[in-house]
């Protein structure tokens, strides 16, 4: 791989070895760890874990989780696993090389309390792939669809556990729909951006969501206040502050 660079996450408490180039990890899996509902002995699956950052934050925040992750590029799993040990995580964290349409058989059906998931956001056969090949298939659909994403997460997940995704607001609809396909109780947490109003004045709308459902439940759809990331000088409010650097768990 071309070149590393190793930057903090969570106010520094980890260090994150990540490509220079290429899909590069954000705030997006900060804020999805935070969203995972999960309790000190339980088991979470990250699918799509990259380079660990989410699984990594969520094992931050909660000592006695641990977490498991997959990814279909192994130069990003390498990194994953040297990010656990150089965090002091790789007793409760592994990751691992793998395709979610043909699993590992180490990933038994059923096994976790919780999985989380960041799928590529731009659907297959749209958008221009960027000329990256690693951020290309970060961003675009391959073989797996977003059907396919949540079918792998209905099937490691235990019954009435929690699977949670961070997508595209634009794409909420299509989300919904495969959810509720085994999922209840869904809550629809935004992320709203904040900051200088456009310029009609109105607010902007929410880019990302978090949504959260259970397995086997039945019970109604949420739609959650959401967080507000910046404030009108461009800066993160206080609360986005409490999640991005403290660790803070999000309440979806």
């Amino acid at each position: 791989m071309a070149g590393i660079t190793v930057d903090g996450v969570l106010g520094g408490r980890l260090r994150i070895r990540q490509p220079a180039a290429g899909y590069r990890a954000a705030i997006d899996p900060v804020l999805l760890a935070a969203a995972v509902p999960a309790q000190p002995g339980e088991r979470v699956l990250d699918a799509g874990c990259g380079v660990g950052a989410a699984g990594l934050c969520l094992a931050a925040r909660l000592d006695g989780v641990r977490v498991s992750g997959i990814d279909l590029q192994r130069d990003l799993v390498a990194l994953a696993a040297a990010n656990a040990r150089d965090n002091g995580l790789a007793g409760r964290v592994d990751f691992m090389a793998g395709d979610l349409l043909r699993p590992p058989p180490r990933l038994a059906a059923g096994t976790f309390d919780h999985v989380m998931a960041n799928p590529p956001f731009v659907a297959a056969g749209r958008g221009n792939p960027p000329p990256d090949p690693a951020k290309a298939a970060a961003a675009i659909e391959g073989e797996a669809r977003l059907a396919d994403w949540l079918r792998f997460c209905l099937t490691m997940v235990r019954p009435k556990g929690s699977i949670t995704v961070v997508h595209r607001a634009d794409r909420l609809d299509e989300l919904l729909a495969l959810m509720r396909q085994g999922l209840g109780e869904l809550t629809v947490f935004p992320l709203w951006p904040g900051g200088a109003p456009a310029a009609d004045g109105r607010p902007k709308p929410a880019k990302r969501v978090i949504v959260s459902g259970r397995k086997g439940i039945a019970a109604p759809l949420a739609l959650l206040p959401g967080l507000v990331l910046h404030a009108a000088d461009g800066t993160y409010t206080e609360a986005a502050e409490r999640v991005l650097r403290d660790g803070a768990a999000l309440r979806p």
